[in-house]
């Protein structure tokens, strides 16, 4: 009888990865970058109480609901996470998540530490962590200056928190200095690579050597 192949039995499942960082440090736009270049892996979409931006669409960008639906959502444990920054209540849906997990593929969180602790504190085998820094004060200061998108009142809050978000850097699986964004992004694509090849996250693996040893 000729041999068969039963590499196929292996599945994996899915894992998240967090980016975090200080506003301005490069999370957003790396995120942007992986999610065009790997079909495999989609964006968790947040719910918000933050009213929403002229340029931003309702489930692509956030869910928008008001703080008595994001309270509901909250009691009933339909929140993997959820925190408030900058006055605003953030929170990841549970379900979507879930499912995209069990399907085997992965999804991509732009949320700050408060809401990765909870993450690890849920789902810590699933969980794929990294803190990206800016290479200065300084530098972090002009990026959020140069990208347009908040008055100086806003700039200066921002960078009044960046000093607390970025104590918390030692929490994370992997920290990233941002000095060049195209050397950023190809350092979580490896991150992305290495973690899907985690042993745990292969299923049925075991079944596959055992095989394997069996002459199979």
């Amino acid at each position: 009888m000729p041999p068969t192949d039963s590499y196929h039995t292996i599945q994996r499942r899915g894992l998240m990865m967090v980016l975090s960082s200080p506003s301005g440090a490069g999370k957003t736009t790396t995120a942007r970058r992986l999610l065009e270049s790997d079909a495999g892996l989609s964006m968790s979409v947040s719910v918000t109480t933050r009213q929403k931006r002229k340029d931003e669409v309702e489930g692509r960008d956030y869910h928008f609901v008001d703080l008595t639906e994001f309270n509901l959502m909250v009691n009933r444990d339909q929140l993997l996470e959820h925190a408030k920054v900058f006055g605003n209540y953030y929170g990841t849906p549970r379900g979507p998540v879930e499912k995209t997990l069990s399907e085997g593929c992965d999804v991509l969180f732009d949320i700050d530490w408060q809401g990765t602790q909870q993450l690890a504190e849920k789902a810590r085998d699933d969980l794929v962590s990294v803190f990206i820094l800016p290479p200065s004060w300084r530098e972090l200061e002009r990026r959020l200056y140069t990208r347009g998108q908040d008055d100086a009142s806003v700039i200066n809050r921002r960078m009044e928190k960046a000093s607390d978000e970025m104590s918390h850097w030692a929490e994370y699986d992997y920290v990233i200095v941002n000095r060049d964004l195209e050397q950023c992004v190809a350092a979580v694509k490896e991150i992305l690579h290495s973690e899907r090849l985690k042993r745990r996250r292969q299923v049925g693996l075991s079944e596959f050597v055992n095989g394997l040893m069996q002459g199979k």
